[in-house]
């Protein structure tokens, strides 16, 4: 999803206070740099580059180059350091995570197929 160049980012005076109200409430928005995102997870940038590295996460980039972080990726974070934390290396949690986000998936559209369709 490209990152929207719109003209009222940078002037706060012209910010639209429904658009900026949306991105509060979207998980997918990328709030976060690199080094707020860290702080929040209590971990390093090195293990955020790590997870991108992995492709584990691909955060959005900045005008700048620099890498910003949504909601859910740091939740994807935050379950990859919890897993690393407990010994698990980091291509084996990657693989772990994803593997708990495909199960997520499978579940989810299974009870909307059940709602649609009575046994």
């Amino acid at each position: 999803m490209p990152v929207e160049q719109a003209t009222h980012a940078t002037d706060p005076k012209k910010a639209d206070p429904v658009s900026a109200e949306s991105k509060f409430d979207d998980d997918d928005y990328p709030a976060y740099t690199m080094g707020r995102a860290a702080e929040i997870l209590g971990t390093t940038p090195g293990f955020l580059r790590s997870l991108d590295e992995a492709k584990l996460i691909t955060p959005q980039r900045s005008a700048g180059g620099h890498r910003r972080y949504s909601r859910y990726q740091l939740r994807i974070a935050a379950r990859a350091r919890e897993i690393v934390d407990q010994g698990t290396p980091l291509d084996a949690a990657c693989r772990i995570i994803i593997l708990e986000d495909q199960l997520e998936e499978a579940l989810r559209i299974n009870a909307e197929l059940r709602r649609g369709h009575p046994s």
